[in-house]
């Protein structure tokens, strides 16, 4: 029998973390501060859940003041009552009346509710025991889908569909499952950040490659396209003709600007050009696709199921980035996922989380649903500062064992 859990008090921490020598820079954020609004759920155990939503600077008070107005939905519910049918309480967070108009479903009010959902499933795995990965891939169809919310969905993936997706994948799980031995494959995204000189791009793709890593990405989007051009061909030398090159533009082109440079990059084979125009424009990213070939990924700013349903049914999504500290946290994530495994659109998250999360859900869409176990995102700038940091290895993230989703961070950094 389950000890009971009850989750006493939701309380909130406002952490940031000043990054060094244009670590993390591009084309928008030139001196970032990376920043977690933390959801910390109190239970009436020794077990806390600990939740988080990325942003930078000082928004993030203004995510933690709305952290503390969402969790009077979690506080007084034990946890296994809560998430035997949490895609409802999900459904109240994510609609509260006082909060809808302010979004509904984006900004400050979408990430807090991120931060409160990551929380609940982070208490989940840790009264369990297990590590994240291990609590999803257990549960039952029936059990995963009552965990999620399929407003909006009916009409492309109704919850019966749902669940006859994931019973139709369950006959290659055990194939699948040597994923947990072998380790899932890394990209390094900070060879070539917006304000590394290219005599440090240079050194860290070679250090990249030594570290393993086969697959590397370079911030581009800059007012200069020559400038943008000129360091994509070097990284293209210095990494050699038969090594993985993702192109990220932060959002920074319209779309004649767009289609011209996606063109000239197109010449140096990338595996993804990323976010080439503004995340909310539908139609831009699909006249793009037809005017260009090339693929492209998307998602590290759409913030919630509804846009990414259209994108996804829109065709020009080749890469599905959802990022589980952007849209409604671990529930919505799963439900995405869910949604492009049926388009057959690979899930390659971003990584707002330094991929402590990630690692753990990637792991569940590769064995549960099926989903190709491509690359996720390595971003090391972060690391010193949790409790059980991801771990790398010659590329490849290593399966984490510890109970929960390794979003824990060091207790004496949490500001109250």
């Amino acid at each position: 029998m389950k000890t009971s859990i009850v989750i006493k008090k939701g309380l909130s921490s406002d952490m940031r973390f000043d990054l060094k020598d244009g670590a993390g820079s591009d084309a928008v954020h030139t001196s970032p501060v990376y920043a977690y609004a933390v959801c910390r759920l109190v239970t009436d155990s020794n077990l806390e859940g600990v939740g988080l939503a990325f942003t930078l600077g000082s928004g993030n008070k203004i995510v933690c003041q709305a952290i503390e107005y969402l969790v009077r939905h979690v506080e007084g519910k034990e946890i296994y009552e809560l998430m035997s049918d949490f895609g409802t309480i999900y459904k109240k967070m994510a609609d509260d009346p006082n909060f809808r108009w302010l979004g509904p479903h984006k900004g400050v009010v979408q990430l807090a509710l991120a931060a409160v959902v990551n929380a609940c499933y982070d208490l989940w795995a840790k009264a369990e025991g297990v590590p994240l990965w291990k609590l999803l891939t257990s549960l039952t169809p029936e059990q995963l889908v009552n965990t999620l919310d399929f407003s909006y969905y009916e009409d492309i993936l109704p919850k019966y569909e749902a669940l006859d997706l994931i019973k139709k994948q369950q006959a290659g799980i055990s194939s699948r499952e040597s994923i947990i031995e072998t380790g899932y494959p890394g990209y390094d995204t900070s060879i070539g950040w917006f304000n590394y000189s290219d005599e440090k791009i240079i050194t860290n793709v070679k250090m990249a490659m030594d570290r393993g890593f086969t697959a590397m990405k370079l911030k581009v989007g800059s007012k200069n396209a020559a400038h943008d051009i000129r360091r994509a061909e070097l990284v293209r030398r210095i990494a050699g003709d038969q090594a993985t090159i993702m192109f990220d533009a932060n959002q920074q082109w319209n779309l004649p600007q767009a289609i011209d440079i996606c063109t000239k990059l197109k010449d140096l084979n990338p595996y993804w050009i990323e976010e080439p125009t503004h995340p909310d424009d539908v139609y831009a990213h699909i006249a793009l696709a037809k005017a260009v070939d090339v693929p492209l990924a998307l998602g590290e700013h759409v913030p919630n199921k509804v846009i990414f349903k259209n994108f996804i049914q829109s065709g020009c999504m080749t890469f599905n980035q959802v990022d589980a500290v952007r849209v409604g946290g671990v529930s919505e994530f799963i439900l995405i996922s869910l949604l492009s495994r049926k388009f057959n659109i690979p899930v390659v998250p971003h990584v707002g989380d330094m991929g402590q999360i990630h690692q753990h859900l990637v792991l569940f869409n590769h064995i549960t649903l099926g989903h190709p176990a491509l690359l996720l995102e390595y971003i090391p700038h972060l690391r010193e500062h949790f409790k059980s940091p991801a771990i790398v290895k010659d590329g490849k993230y290593l399966t984490p064992m510890e109970p929960g989703m390794s979003a824990d961070l060091l207790k004496h950094e949490y500001s109250l």
